[in-house]
């Protein structure tokens, strides 16, 4: 057997990426988009990786100009109708995460989740959830995804994330130079 290599570590991590994406649904792509374009303000909430893939998001969502918080900040304000709470939970039922999604529902703001799974307690209270077909964080199985953990899964979120902006940023005429201004200056 061959040693492993970063580079045949990249084949797979890519053919995994690129297998997931060819199976994400256009059409819950497109609500979760229309839902974060729509919205007044967006929060972004998940706990670890993918915790760290929406704050990604984030900032990239503060370059379009968007009104954007991360869940748990000190300076997060209320969530209200109007806004979305866009949030990751690979299994769907991280309770902290589904908790925030039920508040942000009752309190009549909209839920976008990014999970593995349509059939879970966050499912039941998103606006949309688009279905990322990865392994959780508790699947060592290697049938999913041959990387450890939920490495698949957060990676397409961060990826989801960019596909999102993306599409948000040649959607709207603004140029990259519009957005430099709102990038941190204080590195």
């Amino acid at each position: 057997m061959a040693e492993p290599t970063v580079p045949a570590a990249f084949d797979v991590i890519v053919r995994e990426v690129t297998d997931l994406a060819a199976n994400v649904d256009d059409a819950s792509a497109e609500r979760a988009l229309d839902l974060i374009d729509r919205s007044h303000r967006v929060f972004v909430h998940g706990a670890g990786r993918s915790g760290l893939a929406l704050r990604m998001t984030a900032m990239r969502l503060m370059h379009l100009g968007r009104d954007v918080h991360v869940v748990g900040e000190t300076t997060t304000p209320a969530i209200r109708p109007g806004d979305v709470l866009l949030v990751a939970s690979g299994s769907g039922t991280t309770s902290g995460i589904v908790q925030a999604a039920r508040t942000a529902h009752d309190v009549g703001a909209s839920v976008v989740a990014l999970s593995t799974t349509d059939d879970s307690p966050l499912s039941e209270v998103a606006d949309v959830t688009l279905v990322l077909p990865a392994a959780t964080k508790t699947d060592r199985s290697g049938t999913a995804s041959a990387q450890y953990a939920g490495s698949l899964f957060e990676q397409a979120v961060a990826l989801v994330g960019d596909a999102l902006f993306h599409t948000l940023w040649s959607r709207g005429g603004q140029s990259a130079d519009d957005l430099w201004p709102r990038h941190a200056n204080l590195e």
